[in-house]
């Protein structure tokens, strides 16, 4: 749980504050949709302390049950004892329940979270004969990466259509430049190589990557070119090797990276 603190890092690069800060005045839940490490947690971080908010983290996987979410009821010496799940616990307390991947859920996890996003804003917890009704105080903040999960797994338009959806996708030259620097303090001129190399990486369509080169990946390898690591060990190991496992891609990116770097 992130409480409240030091405001992070967030370079905004569209009206994405302003919509987000208007659905928590309205009680509207909201899916951020955009490629891998572009934003979309940093934004929601950024959110939370802005608006002096708690924020509850769930990240989703295909094992993910509405068990896992709600709670469940544990034996503790001689006594059965309900324990609540992330998403009862910042039910009752409100602030920022914020749903990672949530296409990756199953079908049944992502229905038991639908009461949540309509004028209800409650949960029951069938267990316990339980209902519980969200304060003013709660937002419900999910988000998917829509062109991963295509023609593989993804969210029913009975779930999208109950959502405000934010767009994101990784920023322009300029500002991805910016937020390199500003994350870590490294130079204009190595940030912008840095940023010629991403974008060089995600035109090369051949390479058949299933991620591209994200804007987290840039700022990992310019952490570790800020604390002395070589620029192009720092690329290869931030970069290169968690883009792919093929040896012949991994060669070409590597030449890339001698190339630019």
């Amino acid at each position: 749980m992130l409480t409240q603190g030091e405001t992070p890092y967030y370079r905004p690069i569209g009206q994405e504050i302003e919509i987000f800060e208007h659905a928590y005045k309205n009680k509207l839940p909201i899916l951020l949709k955009g490629p891998t490490g572009c934003g979309k947690t940093r934004f929601v971080e950024f959110m939370a302390s802005k608006l002096g908010l708690p924020m509850t983290s769930v990240s989703c996987h295909e094992e993910t049950s509405a068990v896992d979410l709600l709670g469940r009821f544990l034996i503790q010496g001689s006594e059965t004892v309900w324990q609540d799940g992330p998403l009862t616990r910042s039910v009752r307390s409100g602030g920022i329940l914020y749903i990672d991947e949530i296409a990756e859920a199953r079908p049944d996890t992502i229905v038991s979270i639908h009461p949540l996003t309509d004028h209800r804003r409650e949960i029951f917890i069938d267990r316990k004969n339980e209902n519980l009704k969200a304060p003013d105080s709660f937002i419900l903040v999910a988000s998917y990466n829509p062109g991963y999960q295509r023609g593989w797994k993804e969210l029913k338009p009975s779930t999208r259509q109950r959502f405000i959806s934010i767009q994101f996708d990784y920023p322009n030259k300029e500002t991805e430049a910016e937020i390199l620097s500003q994350e870590t303090g490294i130079s204009s001129s190595v940030s912008s190589k840095l940023v010629k190399l991403a974008e060089k990486i995600r035109n090369l369509t051949e390479l058949g990557l299933l991620e591209s080169c994200s804007t987290r990946l840039l700022v990992d390898a310019a952490k570790l070119i800020s604390s002395g690591l070589p620029s192009r060990l720092s690329c290869e190991v931030a970069i290169v090797q968690p883009l792919s496992d093929d040896p012949d891609t991994i060669r070409s990116l590597k030449d890339l990276v001698s190339l630019m770097i």
